[in-house]
């Protein structure tokens, strides 16, 4: 996007795990600014017939609907105004599709839009239904990312042994982000990204190629891999106008939520990003050239994501963060409702962090990895060095925000952020953003600079990369 006129108007689109943002962008003096932004909550999770407990699964229909609320609730004059869209989402998940029957076109009140037709469920990053054992049944993938539940190639695996008349129904996959581009631009055979390609698995990234071969041995149904190309690259065009932006808009290649995010506060390379919302992410640039290994180390808990321009992020992602604090919440209320109180999780939540910020230290060690980890799924969570002064509300909730953060710290440690010239760390999220507990926590454990309010937006993101 270098040396091109600022367009007047970027829309910039994130498909998250529980809502939808779009953000409009307008050229200033300084660069881009938001003009306006919205979100929603999609409310999109159900059950899953096939897959039962393991399953996580969300309908398509209602990511959509909340994705129209937001794109009704921007202005329309400067939807009008529109010349690129930037589309970001959560990576790993598939959803299949009938090319022909994807979507159809109605009208509302803001102009055209589009209805998911002939629309699997997404199957979505958090699906368990793949397990260890399943897993080590496949054929290893020439890629330098470690295969994972909730991965697209895995999930394809898992329904052609499972339930294969499934995979008869569709004949195009993607991400759900990929969905809504091939949708918006007619596509005929989806475009992926890069970034989204290695989310998937047996995607080498060197090359930028699907592991066709092994795939095809056995028996995968290669038909569903969409065309990859690399971020930043235009995908189509709009074939008609969509909520008053005009028809002909260009539209982006789907990108990943993480990588927008990033870009989207990232401004030097000695910089470090600490994102703590629903899941935990501590990344850093790698040196330019940098290439991942030929092969993955499945022990490793530090993984290669593509970025833009052919360089890499090295990311330590936990799947244990604010979700580990809502869980413990969640907890805490259950418990209250089982002798026979009322308290809401809400008021539960502003208590414990009050509570903790009355105790400075606490003895108690919590390993809070509930959701295990990617590259140790077998190990779970545990509370040690238990002692009768340390059982407090404070005590806990004060051991539980520093486990959070001394899990990320033990995923990608203090002295390699040092070796990669990490000077200061950009702390974002919700979960930080609201927890001047993890706050404290993260000042304890990490020794550098600390700035928050450089908040992620992978929405912008996605809008600054056209």
């Amino acid at each position: 996007a270098a040396g091109r006129p600022a367009p007047a108007c970027v829309l910039g689109i994130d498909l998250g795990t529980t809502s939808v943002k779009a953000a409009l962008l307008v050229g200033a003096e300084r660069g881009q600014v938001v003009a306006e932004s919205c979100s929603r909550e999609t409310q999109a999770h159900t059950s899953s017939l096939e897959a039962g407990s393991q399953g996580m699964e969300q309908n398509v229909c209602r990511i959509i609907r909340a994705l129209n609320e937001c794109l009704a609730a921007l202005p329309q004059q400067q939807l009008q105004r529109v010349s690129h869209i930037g589309i970001s989402g959560q990576m790993h998940g598939i959803v299949f599709w009938k090319k022909d029957k994807g979507c159809k076109w109605t009208e509302c009140g803001t102009g055209p839009t589009f209805e998911p037709e002939e629309v699997s469920h997404l199957i979505t990053w958090q699906d368990g239904r793949c397990s260890p054992t399943f897993l080590s049944s496949l054929p290893m993938p020439q890629s330098h990312i470690s295969l994972a539940t909730g991965f697209g190639c895995a999930t394809v695996y898992w329904y052609l042994r499972k339930s294969p008349d499934f995979l008869k129904s569709y004949d195009a996959a993607g991400t759900i982000h990929d969905y809504v581009v091939a949708m918006l631009c007619d596509l005929k055979k989806p475009f992926m990204s890069v970034q989204n390609a290695a989310s998937w698995g047996y995607f080498n990234s060197r090359n930028k190629s699907w592991n066709t071969d092994i795939l095809k041995k056995s028996g995968f149904p290669v038909h569903l891999l969409p065309e990859v190309g690399d971020p930043g690259s235009i995908a189509g065009r709009t074939i008609c106008a969509w909520h008053g932006i005009p028809k002909g808009a260009k539209v982006g290649i789907a990108l990943g939520d993480f990588q927008c995010s990033v870009y989207s506060c990232l401004t030097e390379r000695t910089d470090a990003v600490l994102n703590i919302s629903t899941s935990a992410q501590l990344t850093v640039s790698m040196p330019l050239g940098f290439q991942p290994p030929e092969t993955p180390d499945p022990s490793s808990a530090v993984t290669y994501f593509p970025y833009f321009n052919g360089d890499y992020l090295a990311v330590a992602a936990s799947l244990n963060g604010g979700n580990v604090l809502a869980t413990f919440v969640d907890m805490v209320a259950r418990w209250t409702e089982e002798l026979g109180l009322q308290v809401q999780e809400p008021a539960i939540y502003t208590k414990i962090i009050t509570a903790a910020l009355a105790q400075n230290d606490s003895k108690l060690s919590i390993h809070p990895t509930i959701f295990g980890e990617r590259h140790i799924p077998e190990q779970l969570a545990s509370v040690t060095n238990i002692a009768v002064s340390d059982l407090s509300l404070g005590h806990v909730t004060r051991a539980l925000c520093r486990g959070v953060v001394e899990n990320l710290c033990s995923m990608l440690p203090v002295q390699r952020l040092m070796e990669t010239g990490v000077r200061r760390i950009l702390g974002s999220g919700s979960a930080l953003a609201r927890n001047e507990v993890l706050r404290q926590e993260v000042e304890r454990i990490f020794p550098f600079p600390v700035v928050y309010g450089k908040d992620v937006d992978a929405a912008v993101g996605a809008a600054m990369v056209m």
